[in-house]
């Protein structure tokens, strides 16, 4: 019997002894959510449930997999329950029930990019300019749709101006073609098992008496089909346990609906609330900051993070000439502390400015891991072989089947694919079971490529259906000659390529020895695999990472780096108050990721794509009260006031100092002459035709050009 009373604070105990009823857990940062969530479970365990009785509902596979650990730990075994991601708990209803909503076994799960494929394809077909229907805007609006349910009929009635009707008629064609490659993408995963849940009673009744206890966690970051999934099965029992913190809510981008936890007591009136504001992560100092910005949000639960911890050191705010300033500073802050650079956390609020950064680093021989960059299941030649095991798996997978049978080359172009496809679904076949005959039809040298690459497949099936998923994995490679052509390009890349398909052989030799060799369930376990799950621990060198990435994680040093108006919060969300909330809390999140030192820095000028532009300090450095900070340099009334900066000396009044017919000579291209000079924004542009007739449109003043005559 576990001890809870000596290991949790009061409100931690209450939280875990509450057994019978709805109960929503406010969370603030830092205040041991999880070791309420795990203790319990075991409570439950101890006293009124059985395992199979447990559902416990996390948004990450990481998440996850401390859950289980936490709990086994606790209790010796988590046989029965199911402690899972949302996508994994619907992938697992859907597979043993999937064929009442019209997905059968076996179906594929598409990522980002399988998506942009279809879409494109789409596109194509409907005869749309993808330059006017951007495919990545047309799947999120898809996206959006789904996530609040509603399917292609739907969206089509509510659609009025024209570029909506035309995304819906993109929608329509898309669901029917994931229909035809038997495909689910991530959003359908959620959909699909609400729409199991909702049109099945037998199914419905059968989970809901399964899981009589259900806990979801970060339920502030739930968007209307989760919220939907889980209060469907929640209906019956009402023992429904939510934990989370409005204060951390920042991914309106992606559907969240914060609304989902300030209205849970909306929802279940009888909910016991209980408020965890002990914060056993940070000093008292930058609680303080924190509490102070978050506090200017309107409409969120009130709450006040506490520590025993000491007041610790006070914030440092420093004051950076531009980019390069701030990313030195960080350098010399690193270099000069005596922590290990692993302890160090370097959070900025878009990608793109982390490339001043990894040049500071570089150059300083700093190792660092930028976390959120390309994954390792994003790169091609991971990508193609998981479209290999995906039509192993999968025989109607037209998607993956178009995307390797070409891969390495072997004489087969898009329009024989296209044929292809076309000849299977005239047919009614799969796609792959359609290529000895599609071969024989088409014929000549390329109906023979066909009926070569039909063996091979055939003969990777059949070691597929007997093999580990590590020996089967080893055979494709092989048998296709993809490993061969690599070795042959003799490159730098191609050696790079091949070092990252060992490492996919060391994904499937871990999967084979704790799973076993099924290739379904590896497939779904890669599918599900989120970008900061891959995140080394215990990884030598400092972490970039966004902000929307650090969520959840935690280090002993942080710099939050470009807060300025307009970068942070991002200039999208100023004509917003929903937008703008949600950027207070991503500032709040941000500052909470620190244990023992935050340093906040924001730039007078900063390179903006090509231009340098004038900032002003981010209205987040002016709510933060002064005694919780140490001015580095510059003044707290140069933030408070909003000061107006002196502007950047623009270029001479845009004057082009150099005029056409001039002669220039550039460090890689040799010489060229001017042809022509115009001027865009206030940034002056030349055109130069360099020799063998290469043409360069060149902003003039960045440019390294030298004058040879004119």
């Amino acid at each position: 019997m576990t001890n809870y009373e000596t290991e949790l604070n009061p409100q931690q105990l209450e939280a875990v002894q509450h057994t019978n009823g709805p109960l929503l857990i406010i969370a603030g940062a830092g205040s041991g959510k999880t070791r309420v969530l795990t203790y319990r479970i075991a409570h439950l365990l101890e006293t009124v449930a059985a395992p199979t009785e447990i559902l416990a509902i996390t948004f990450t596979n990481k998440a996850a997999r401390e859950m289980r650990e936490r709990v086994e730990s606790l209790v010796g075994s988590t046989a029965g329950m199911w402690i899972s991601t949302f996508h994994s708990a619907c992938v697992r209803m859907l597979r043993r029930n999937g064929q009442l909503v019209n997905c059968l076994p076996g179906f594929s799960i598409y990522d980002d990019q399988d998506q942009l494929l279809v879409i494109r394809a789409c596109l194509k077909e409907l005869d749309l300019d993808d330059k006017k229907y951007h495919p990545r805007a047309v799947l999120s609006a898809i996206s959006k749709a789904k996530n609040m349910l509603q399917g292609p009929e739907e969206f089509g009635s509510e659609a009025k101006e024209l570029y909506s009707r035309r995304v819906a008629e993109v929608y329509k064609l898309y669901a029917a073609k994931l229909r035809t490659n038997n495909a689910l993408d991530f959003d359908d995963l959620l959909a699909k098992a609400v729409e199991l849940l909702e049109t099945q009673p037998q199914v419905l009744s059968y989970y809901q008496n399964r899981f009589k206890y259900i806990h979801v966690d970060e339920y502030q970051d739930t968007n209307h089909a989760q919220y939907r999934w889980v209060n469907l099965l929640a209906r019956a029992h009402r023992n429904i346990c939510v934990v989370g913190d409005d204060d951390q809510s920042i991914y309106l981008f992606r559907g969240a609906d914060v609304g989902n936890i300030l209205d849970f007591e909306k929802d279940y009136p009888e909910a016991k609330v209980i408020k965890l504001e002990q914060n056993y992560r940070s000093t008292g100092n930058i609680l303080g900051a924190a509490n102070s910005v978050i506090a200017n949000n309107s409409r969120r639960k009130v709450k006040e993070l506490w520590t025993a911890a000491g007041q610790g050191e006070k914030i440092q705010v420093y004051n950076a000439g531009d980019e390069r300033d701030e990313a030195n500073f960080i350098v010399r802050e690193i270099t000069g502390g005596a922590r290990p650079l692993g302890d160090y956390a370097i959070l900025f609020r878009t990608r793109a400015q982390s490339r001043a950064l990894e040049d500071a680093f570089i150059k300083a021989g700093l190792p660092y891991q930028l976390i959120g960059g390309l994954p390792f299941y994003g790169r091609k030649e991971i990508k193609d072989m998981l479209a290999y095991l995906k039509i192993l798996a999968n025989p109607l997978d037209g998607v993956s089947l178009a995307r390797i049978i070409n891969e390495p080359r072997r004489g087969i172009g898009e329009r024989t694919v296209s044929r292809l496809l076309a000849y299977a679904e005239d047919r009614g076949m799969a796609p792959v079971a359609s290529l000895a005959a599609a071969a024989k039809d088409i014929g000549g040298r390329t109906g023979t490529c066909l009926g070569e690459f039909a063996h091979m497949l055939a003969d990777l099936d059949g070691i597929a259906s007997e093999s580990a998923v590590t020996i089967t994995l080893q055979e494709i490679m092989h048998k296709t000659g993809y490993v061969a052509a690599l070795n042959a390009e003799e490159s730098i890349e191609a050696q790079s390529r091949l070092e990252n398909l060992q490492e996919l052989l060391t994904v499937t030799e871990e999967f084979d020895r704790r799973v076993g060799g099924d290739l379904g369930l590896f497939l779904e376990e890669v599918s599900l695999v989120a970008d900061v799950d891959s995140m080394a621990a215990g990884a030598e060198g400092a972490t970039l990472i966004t902000l929307h990435s650090a969520k959840g994680l935690e280090f002993p040093a942080v710099f939050m780096v470009g807060m300025e108006e307009g970068l942070f919060p991002h200039s999208r969300s100023l004509d917003s108050e929903e937008e703008l909330n949600e950027e207070r809390r991503l500032c709040y999140v941000g500052m909470t990721r620190a244990r023992e030192e935050l340093s906040l820095v924001w730039a007078r000028t900063r390179h903006i794509f090509g231009r340098l532009e004038a900032c002003r300090p981010s209205r987040f450095l002016r709510e933060i009260s002064e005694k919780y900070l140490d001015y580095l340099n510059g003044s707290p009334s140069q933030i408070k006031m909003w000061a107006p900066i002196s502007q950047p000396p623009k270029s001479a009044a845009a004057k082009v100092k150099y005029v056409v017919g001039m002669v220039v000579e550039h460090s890689k291209w040799g010489q060229g002459r001017v042809i022509e000079t115009s001027v865009l924004g206030d940034q002056p542009v030349i055109l130069v035709e360099f020799s063998g007739g290469d043409r360069r449109r060149l902003m003039a003043d960045f440019a390294p050009l030298t004058v040879v005559e004119g």
